[in-house]
């Protein structure tokens, strides 16, 4: 019945894939969703970066509630970090969430600890995909839209041909489903899975070693950027040449004040409503009320508008 619920609620809100022009429209509030990869930020915050510069007029706000380990499936491994704690499930903080950030557009990228880094299994993939449908329901209820990120690739690497399992195997999986939702129902989905899969390739071919992720799993700035790059391309393509100008080499110089502040900004922006929101992960840094927070944020808008670069 509770499914029964959120899924009606989902089809009477009248959700439907809009036209890459129509992306922003009616947005001023944007709200970031995921696990580790999306708290470390880069890749929001490139985001944030080409959305400040293409649109100076909009004062658009992005919000960061990424979570380091939580899953949407709302599974944890025994023994998660050494027996310290579960994975934190989002269906724990997502109502808070919503209620605190006020966004009329999601961003939600899971998948990557829904696995739980384990082969393939059914009942493991249907938690996901249950997850990922209550999580839709949820974001329209709330009056928002949604628009979701296949998850990252795992990069087992040289250790690929050692192994007889592959977790990015799961993970192909996971993304191909999503696409499909994408194709099928119309979702919105940018599909920086299959993106990173195939620059990582490219990659591999001057260096048969080369990876965003040491640790397999958290991509580097690099591998941030070919995400983000995977959302302007999906969902703005006219859009595309000037966001690899701004993120050139000499346009990271020339405006690096501009990319300190939007650093600086995701950031507080982040602590604060995480902290405020509440989640039951230890180990995360705290920010301050979001009302405290506003304060400083204003100041970093202000270089923002006035160091952003010219598209």
């Amino acid at each position: 019945m509770r499914y029964l619920t959120l899924l009606l609620a989902l089809l009477f809100s009248s959700l439907s894939p809009a036209r890459a022009e129509d992306v922003l429209k009616g947005v001023k509030r944007i709200l970031f969703l995921g696990d580790s990869i999306t708290y470390a930020g880069q890749y929001v915050q490139d985001v944030d970066a080409f959305l400040a510069a293409t649109y100076p007029d909009r004062d658009f706000v992005v919000i960061n509630c990424g979570l380091g380990s939580e899953t949407v499936s709302g599974l944890s491994e025994a023994g998660h970090a050494g027996g310290a704690f579960p994975r934190p499930d989002l269906h724990e903080r997502l109502d808070r969430v919503l209620a605190l950030a006020k966004p009329d557009l999601v961003f939600a990228n899971y998948g990557m600890n829904c696995g739980i880094y384990q082969p393939l299994d059914e009942g493991r993939f249907k938690a996901y995909q249950d997850g990922i449908l209550w999580l839709r329901a949820s974001v329209a209820k709330a009056g928002a839209r949604i628009i979701h990120l296949t998850p990252p690739i795992y990069d087992l690497g040289a250790a690929k041909s050692k192994s007889g399992f592959d977790y990015n195997d799961v993970l192909d999986h996971y993304a191909a489903w999503l696409v499909e939702r994408g194709k099928k129902d119309g979702w919105q989905v940018v599909d920086v899975h299959s993106a990173m899969a195939r620059a990582l390739t490219e990659k591999r071919k001057d260096n048969a070693a080369f990876t965003w992720a040491k640790d397999k799993v958290h991509p580097d700035a690099a591998g941030h950027l070919v995400m983000a790059r995977s959302v302007i391309e999906t969902l703005f393509p006219d859009k595309l040449k000037g966001f690899d100008e701004l993120f050139s080499p000499a346009s990271q110089t020339a405006h690096k004040p501009f990319f300190q502040a939007i650093a600086q900004r995701n950031n507080l922006t982040r602590d604060s409503y995480l902290t405020e929101a509440g989640h039951k992960r230890p180990g995360v840094a705290k920010g301050p009320p979001v009302q405290e927070a506003l304060t400083k944020i204003k100041a970093m808008d202000k270089t923002i508008r006035e160091t952003a670069p010219k598209l």
